[in-house]
């Protein structure tokens, strides 16, 4: 603003148009600064709009960037449900009616909470966060096929709901099919991509019997330790490992 107030009213017109040649979407004057006349006039044939703010440059900056990266976040949807079990994200997916819903419904039963049934948004945050909500229209609400529509957050208490969650592990439910090969040590560690940030994928079978919710309990505890730089399952293969090593090198000196 002091340079164009050194120019005379003309140089000041080329000046700001030519700087809004470049489509700006919307210009913020800081420090409740003057706009003069020439600068108003262009932004008004530009169709740009002038905002002033008291506020100094940076702590404007400071305001207006967090939801500047919530609104111009990377988006995607996806057909799945999202929990809150002890802390982690767990994105529950699979074909339609493999029991998503009734699972995470479960877990909200046990104390866990739920982020998203259905239509999960997803945002990315950063270079590794993808964020998970569901939309303001479903507002906490379950489809339970023979039930139909249920609210959770009126059910089982604001408690049971949260708004929204970072995504940290994709449950994969599918069923259960003879001759398919499936983890059984969790050495061979499974991975997925969600708007190009790689987050671990966990497969489960599921036959009858099978207590889903307490295995996805156990994923997410199971996340917890390998958080904390504990992996039970490479520990066990070393453990098995040091056993067998003395018995190794006895067979290797053994010529006879």
């Amino acid at each position: 603003m002091s340079y164009l107030d050194g120019l005379s009213p003309e140089e000041r017109r080329h000046k700001v148009e030519c700087v809004f040649r470049f489509a700006i979407p919307a210009v913020f004057v800081t420090k409740g600064l003057p706009v003069s006349e020439e600068f108003l006039a262009v932004a008004n044939e530009c169709s740009i709009p002038i905002l002033r703010s008291s506020l100094s440059t940076k702590e404007f900056y400071w305001r207006i960037k967090p939801y500047l990266d919530a609104v111009l976040a990377p988006r995607t949807h996806l057909h799945g449900s999202l929990a809150d079990v002890y802390g982690v994200g767990l994105l529950f997916v699979g074909e339609s009616g493999i029991g998503k819903s009734e699972c995470v419904l479960d877990l909200v039963e046990r104390g866990h909470r739920l982020v998203a049934d259905d239509l999960v948004i997803v945002s990315k945050r950063g270079n590794d966060i993808i964020l998970g909500e569901g939309h303001q229209l479903q507002a906490y609400h379950m489809e339970i096929r023979g039930l139909g529509i249920i609210d959770i957050r009126t059910l089982f208490g604001i408690h049971a709901t949260r708004q929204q969650k970072r995504i940290e592990v994709m449950v994969q439910l599918e069923r259960w099919e003879e001759g398919t090969t499936y983890t059984r040590t969790g050495l061979e560690t499974e991975k997925t991509e969600i708007l190009e940030v790689e987050i671990p994928k966990v497969t489960i079978p599921l036959n009858p019997g099978k207590n889903i919710t307490v295995v996805s309990e156990v994923v997410a505890m199971n996340h917890l330790l390998e958080y904390a730089g504990v992996d039970s399952a490479t520990a066990f293969n070393q453990r098995l490992q040091d056993h067998m090593r003395p018995v190794r090198e006895d067979l290797q000196q053994d010529y006879e």
